[in-house]
């Protein structure tokens, strides 16, 4: 398919996407057409694509016909000029977009890149084209985190592409995609940013995929006591299955002491992924002398989070993390060796849907009866 864009001819390739077409609207499958890739870019045929949080808020805040997803894994399909390293066939998973270039890349912190929200969140490239036209021609916002990949191909650029090994079994690399956000915020929340010690206690609050991804990697890690923190007894359930050693119920009146109680005076380490102000205030306040908590959870715009000043005192520190200060080229493959070593279940906590029920993956993840689904194509 051959479109006229800006007066040049541009080849565009025929794909089915989900398409949010109004903000809070559903997740409708459409036949749309995708640019081929440009001069940096490579075309990706998506296998699979996990189902974010991240992606049912801001579908909530959408202004236009916009295609999102952003977990992805696949198949290299093609490349644009200049792009070394990569090459058709290659088995990929597809992370946020950094620009390479400002002071926090160099320095090794991609999710703290100045670029970060245009790379990311504004659904066209850098340079404000669109790449993704709806059957009657209109533009289609696309490139969310570098990838739209609710989508059967999606465009990327090798900043974002974490190449795996050619033997990786097709049946893995269908549940990998989580690992390019959700599953790599909270295992590298532990990791990375908070850089836990073996025999140090956690309190997790939520449940949720970035929730049981910290608590899989505070296992990985060593921690003695690790206390999660839902509201969901069947997630609590499954977290005492991964390695847990006590679940609190936070609609119980007295959770706060009983994480207390439970880590022998006051966690070493918290970490909130709800975004929920309370909780948030919680895993502040459950802190040991010198505890540090890692507020993962992104919570609604204005919201605030009201602390006793007294409470942060005696060395207690809070640090806002993102994208677990991951650097995905080195991360995934780190997770990915824990899980064939059968020190990070992650599959555990993954449901997967055909691609056609990408509406009901979401309606469930939002009910809380799927913890992380996956769209398979």
């Amino acid at each position: 398919m051959t479109v006229r864009n800006n007066h040049k001819e541009v080849q565009m390739i025929r794909m089915r996407a989900a398409v949010v077409n109004e903000a809070g609207g559903a997740f409708e499958i459409e036949e749309v057409a995708l640019e081929q890739p440009r001069a940096g870019e490579v075309l990706v045929r998506l296998v699979a694509t996990g189902v974010c949080h991240t992606d049912l808020s801001v579908r909530n805040g959408v202004q236009s016909p916009q295609v999102l997803g952003h977990e992805g894994a696949g198949i290299v399909e093609s490349v644009g000029p200049g792009v070394t390293g990569l090459a058709p066939g290659d088995k990929v998973v597809l992370s946020f977009a950094s620009c390479g270039a400002c002071d926090k890349c160099h320095a090794g912190s991609p999710a703290h890149c100045r670029q970060f929200v245009p790379l990311n969140m504004l659904g066209t490239r850098a340079d404000g084209s669109r790449s993704i036209r709806g059957a009657d021609g209109r533009e289609i916002g696309g490139h969310f985190f570098g990838q739209s990949s609710f989508a059967e191909y999606a465009l990327a650029v090798p900043r974002n592409i974490v190449r795996l090994p050619d033997d990786t079994p097709d049946d893995l690399l269908r549940l990998l995609g989580p690992l390019g956000c959700g599953v790599q915020t909270g295992a590298g929340g532990v990791i990375n940013s908070l850089q836990v010690r073996a025999g140090s206690s956690m309190a997790i609050f939520g449940a949720g995929g970035v929730g049981l991804s910290a608590l899989l990697a505070a296992v990985a890690s060593g921690c003695s006591t690790i206390v999660v923190v839902d509201v969901n007894p069947g997630r609590l359930d499954l977290a005492l299955e991964l390695g847990a050693s006590h679940v609190v119920d936070a609609r119980g009146e007295d959770a706060r002491a009983q994480i207390i109680e439970a880590t022998g005076g006051g966690a070493d380490y918290s970490v909130e992924t709800s975004g929920n102000p309370h909780a948030a205030r919680n895993a502040v306040e459950v802190l040991d002398v010198g505890g540090t908590a890692g507020l993962i959870g992104l919570g609604r715009p204005g919201s605030e989070i009201v602390l006793d000043h007294s409470v942060l005192g005696f060395g207690r520190r809070v640090v806002g993390i993102v994208e677990g200060d991951a650097v995905p080229q080195d991360f995934i493959p780190t997770l990915i060796a824990l899980h064939g070593a059968g020190k990070f279940a992650f599959d555990r906590f993954v449901r997967t849907y055909p691609f056609e029920d990408i509406q009901r993956a979401v309606d469930d993840s939002l009910a809380g009866t799927t913890v992380k689904g996956i769209v398979v194509f």
